[in-house]
């Protein structure tokens, strides 16, 4: 199973679309696909047609009440695909939680008991790298940034591939930037060429090959709430985002390599603690057999002086009579 999250500190970059569009591509192809929504703004869950003014319970209860995500899952017009909502009642939990303890971690308890139940777990983050985001930095493996094919797209990208690798280095280790998308590329324009150029030059090995171009239906599609294989299946939009999903499926493999390789060196550390445990186990147990050794013959040495003393007081009397 894979766990990505979405995440650009910038908005209106095609983070919901992809969030929305890629997981139902991935449905379409077979795979078991859970978006959860923790944007406060509510854009995907109400994309796959959750009523979010009407919510009694979202990803707010989560948060603030460690809620069981499984009690909020939503079905969606696709098959093979649920939605977990949120509104705007979750825009208050970053200074409701700003002084709990293990704050930042929340969200990955609460997603466990969802592993291996299904193929894929997409985060739709907010467009800023507060606590929320920093949750779902620290509940996922993998990390796809959506990115515009506009001037200053690369603004604040150092920022937040700084962001991710805080949270590898001090709360996930196993967190990696699986790719970048270039998103609201416009075919009319050198300008789009010439910053997925840019993109290639500065991170050649993370660009997805996959394209996703401009598109009215793409833009049109949310008012629908249906993805836009449901709203256009034969729009350049559709097309684009199952090349994507196509993509992200065909690197399964190397990415269940990395996983692999991530539980074996973690494994590996867990046995290496085990074994120092165990060796302090015994020589704790040494240490107390020798101090039980050691009081026992201490014992046994004052239970025969004290005999002693007591048959010699018996003979002294035996003597006086």
């Amino acid at each position: 199973m894979r766990t990505i999250a979405l995440i650009n500190q910038k908005g209106g970059v095609g983070k919901t679309t992809t969030a929305v569009n890629l997981g139902a591509c991935l449905a379409d192809l077979g795979k078991k696909v859970v978006l959860i929504d923790i944007d406060p703004q509510g854009n995907s869950s109400s994309w796959m047609g959750v009523d979010i003014n009407e919510l009694h319970k979202s990803m707010f209860n989560v948060f603030h009440d460690n809620l069981p995500i499984k009690e909020i899952l939503h079905e969606t017009s696709i098959e093979n695909m649920w939605v977990v909502p949120s509104n705007v009642t979750l825009a208050a939990i970053e200074r409701t939680l700003a002084n709990k303890l293990e704050n930042d971690t929340i969200l990955k308890k609460s997603i466990s008991p969802l592993i291996n139940k299904f193929d894929y777990i997409i985060l739709d983050c907010p467009p800023s790298l507060g606590l929320l985001t920093v949750n779902a930095l620290s509940a996922v493996r993998e990390v796809i940034i959506p990115l515009e094919t506009k001037v200053l797209a690369l603004n604040g990208l150092v920022t937040l591939l700084n962001t991710v690798n805080l949270v590898k280095d001090t709360l996930n280790s196993s967190l990696e930037v699986t790719g970048i998308i270039a998103c609201m590329f416009d075919v009319r324009t050198n300008l789009s060429n010439k910053v997925v150029e840019k993109i290639k030059e500065k991170f050649h090995d993370k660009l997805f090959k996959s394209i996703i171009r401009e598109s009215t239906q793409l833009a049109e599609c949310p008012i629908s709430s249906l993805p836009i294989t449901r709203y256009a299946p034969d729009s350049r939009g559709t097309q684009d985002y199952m090349d994507l999903a196509r993509e992200v499926v065909e690197g399964e493999k190397e990415v269940a390599r990395y996983y692999e390789e991530d539980e074996a060196e973690t494994s590996r550390h867990f046995d290496e603690e085990s074994k120092e445990v165990d060796q302090q186990d015994d020589n704790d147990e040494d240490e107390i057999d020798q101090h039980s050794g050691e009081v026992e013959s201490e014992a046994s040495w004052q239970s025969g002086e004290e005999k002693n003393e007591a048959d010699q007081r018996f003979g002294e009397g035996e003597k006086e009579e």
